[in-house]
């Protein structure tokens, strides 16, 4: 099984992605399921459209999609109301962008929805690799304040900050990496190599439409590992991540 940890979908500043287009590329590349966050707007501020956006994707695939859930903390209680009645409309996890959201990743501001997260029993994705605020590091260090709640290092800090990843990773055992855009000779296999990292700490995902999705499958398909790592990347170990495994 292969499932996309992280696409995008609507309208957004660059690019755009329909729901029933991103079905026909998963089709055509063997994907059986996606995770999907709204667009960047979306993300930003309003939280209600996207989550209405993602919710109502996922329900209408079939279970093909998995809807995430977002709200900017800056609202406090208002945000966890979003994401209460997200998780009713049939979110699974909860994705945070702190660039776009405008807050630090350790100043405290995200812990209200990492309690609701952990309640909920959602992983969480945070995309990294922005400077000064979206960085592999300082995302290690809030995911170990969190020894509960799993945590997807998303973009895994590509592409300057890809030298964070390793230690960010052995840092934080409930951290794990993501691989899109990473390639398999030198990230995915520094990975591979490090010793409390592995196979099992990474997660496929395509970060559509900001990549190239054939590129994303193909170069976890061509990368010379075991079936059974090829398989926990794929889609095993986010199945256990989602409580499926």
């Amino acid at each position: 099984m292969i499932i996309d940890a992280h696409v995008r979908i609507g309208d957004g500043r660059e690019v755009s992605l329909k729901p029933a287009d991103l079905l026909t590329t998963m089709d055509a590349l063997g994907i059986d399921q996606a995770m999907v966050a709204p667009s960047e707007r979306c993300i930003a501020y309003d939280n209600r459209e996207g989550n209405a956006a993602t919710t109502a994707a996922a329900r209408e695939s079939n279970g093909r999609l998995l809807a995430y859930a977002v709200a900017n903390p800056w609202p406090g209680r208002a945000a966890l109301d979003e994401l209460d009645r997200a998780r009713d409309d049939g979110a699974v996890a909860l994705a945070v962008d702190s660039v776009l959201q405008g807050f630090d990743l350790l100043d405290g501001l995200l812990d209200p929805l990492l309690d609701f997260a952990a309640g909920a029993g959602w992983f969480v994705y945070v995309r990294t690799g922005t400077p000064a605020n979206a960085l592999p590091l300082p995302l290690a260090s809030l995911a170990r304040r969190r020894p509960e709640l799993p945590v997807v290092m998303g973009k895994s800090g590509a592409t300057d900050f890809w030298i964070d990843a390793i230690p960010a990773l052995l840092h934080a055992t409930n951290l794990y990496g993501d691989t899109s855009y990473a390639p398999w000779d030198t990230v995915l296999s520094g990975f591979l190599a490090e010793p409390g990292i592995g196979a099992e700490r990474l997660v496929f995902a395509t970060d559509s439409p900001y990549t190239v999705p054939i590129a994303e499958v193909d170069r976890i398909r061509d990368w010379p590992v075991d079936p059974e790592q090829q398989a926990a990347v794929f889609g095993g170990n986010l199945a256990r991540l989602l409580g499926r495994g």
